[in-house]
């Protein structure tokens, strides 16, 4: 990685903080973030870091803006009506959002203009459409008294976001926090703050108060801990690696025993039977949830659980997509799979891949693509192993990139027997065309979403969360307002 730094071209990034609704210095403790694009290796900007001061001012800000009434207290008709601006300043600004993204991460622009910026704004939409429309209740009591059950918003909520779907997973944590009217502080992930500016200025451009919303870019065991650590922080919600999400509540429990709501990693299996309705589509689903944003997605499925009665010809036609998947410039239309998001974790990529290849059978890929077009860039072939167990490490293990294990079962309690042998529980795919094993095996699955004959489909009307190390609480539809309201009983008498 070189360390010159090399403008994207026709982006003016925001590179300070944004606290009480205007740009912000640093108070000079942290070294500036240096934002590497992943295509060329090269730093194109630098973004200042929060150090603790920083996310105590942010914070500060918060409160006082809960405290004021002006957006907790405000119409909930006001909220709609301003988070639905900010969604069509949102819309308007797609291109440049998406070419940040692109940028930061190495998302393909396709996917960045046709998945994640229509996905920030239909979540925008989507809570500000709930927010004058939630009600309270009146349970039934006696003649001389009156009961009142209401839903109020808990105050200041400390966000923190990964980098693969950097402005869809803030706008899972900011739609229904806003709408309730709370207050947020959000750190984005180190590699893709300048899109979290950006939209907190558009947040603020479309009407929302000073200090409802702030953004401190920073590094997680200073600022992402600060966060954790802060006693006037009432509630934290966070995506990302099991890891830090346990050194998190390590941090809420060491200061104000703050809920704290986490949705993790994955091994996701996807299970295909022999009577699969269709299998080729199938395969065109299993090589694309792998290899989709570079592997880098939490619900992955990466371990493909396929019946031996068609393993060697499914494997077949999964590795025939993996060899067709176009890896390269990120910017460019036609690009399915661009760079992995830092050096860093292409090399961690890289050492499961070697620690595959004394597991099982590399059937294609593997290798980092170095070519006059990926020199300096962090891009990987897509990568199949076959003859896969599910005690090996790579079956185990979220490697975070385009590997897929193929592991083979005989029948259906031993299909949901390897599935469930893992310590995650976030999603699975089924394949089959058997009504009545569709709803067993979907019932027998230790996970929160299980996509029966498709993946990764559903809209925002549906929670999405995970069990067991995947995580608690839930984004997404009417159940992700509970992480950030209280239940309030008013007991009258008469």
């Amino acid at each position: 990685m070189t360390d010159t730094a090399t403008p994207a071209p026709d982006l003016d990034p925001r590179t300070r903080l944004f606290v009480d609704g205007d740009w912000a210095d640093a108070d000079d403790t942290e070294p500036a973030l240096a934002q590497v694009d992943p295509a060329t290796g090269r730093t194109w900007t630098t973004v200042a870091a929060a150090g603790i001061g920083d996310v105590d001012r942010a914070v500060g800000a918060a409160r006082r803006a809960f405290a004021s009434g002006r957006w907790s207290r405000a119409d909930p008709a006001t909220r709609r009506a301003v988070m639905l601006a900010w969604a069509d300043l949102v819309e308007a600004n797609a291109d440049e959002l998406a070419r940040l993204v692109t940028t930061e991460m190495g998302k393909p622009i396709a996917h960045s203009r046709g998945i994640e910026i229509p996905a920030v704004c239909k979540t925008i939409r989507y809570y500000a459409e709930l927010a004058d429309k939630l009600v309270d209740e009146l349970p039934i009591t006696g003649p001389d008294e009156l009961a009142l059950v209401t839903r109020e918003p808990v105050g200041v909520v400390g966000a923190i976001v990964p980098w693969n779907f950097p402005l869809t997973m803030a706008g899972w944590k900011l739609g229904p926090a806003l709408a309730t009217g709370n207050s947020v502080v959000l750190k984005p992930a180190e590699y893709t703050s300048t899109s979290a500016l950006r939209l907190a200025e558009l947040a603020t451009e479309a009407g929302l108060p000073d200090g409802v919303f702030n953004v401190v870019p920073g590094r997680g065991p200073v600022a992402g801990d600060a966060l954790a650590r802060h006693d006037d922080v009432d509630v934290l919600t966070f995506t990302g690696s099991g890891p830090t999400g346990r050194s998190l509540l390590h941090a809420a429990a060491d200061s104000n025993a703050k809920p704290v709501w986490l949705e993790l990693g994955g091994k996701s299996p996807n299970l295909v039977f022999a009577d699969a309705p269709d299998l080729e589509v199938a395969a065109d689903m299993a090589a694309w949830g792998i290899f989709f944003n570079a592997g880098e997605m939490c619900t992955a499925p990466s371990r493909l659980l396929v019946q031996r009665d068609i393993l060697d010809d499914f494997s077949a036609a999964v590795v025939q997509r993996a060899r067709a998947r176009v890896v390269g410039d990120p910017m460019d239309d036609a690009t399915e799979t661009g760079p992995i998001v830092s050096e860093r974790q292409l090399r961690t990529v890289l050492d499961y891949v070697d620690v595959g290849r004394s597991e099982a059978e590399l059937l294609t890929g593997g290798a980092r693509l170095d070519t006059p077009d990926h020199a300096d860039g962090f891009f990987l072939e897509p990568t199949v192993f076959g003859g896969v167990t599910n005690d090996a490490r790579i079956a185990r293990e979220e490697i975070f990139g385009p590997v897929l294990s193929i592991i083979a079962f005989d029948d259906e309690a031993d299909a949901v027997r390897i599935a469930n042998d893992t310590p995650y529980g976030l999603a699975a795919g089924l394949w089959t065309s058997d009504l009545s094993r569709a709803h067993r095996v979907s019932r027998a699955l230790e996970v929160g979403t299980v996509w029966v004959n498709c993946y990764e489909e559903g809209g925002l009307s549906v929670p999405f969360g995970g069990r067991k190390q995947s995580g608690n609480g839930r984004d997404k539809s009417p159940h992700a307002l509970s992480k950030f309201t209280g239940l309030k009983t008013t007991w009258i008498s008469l």
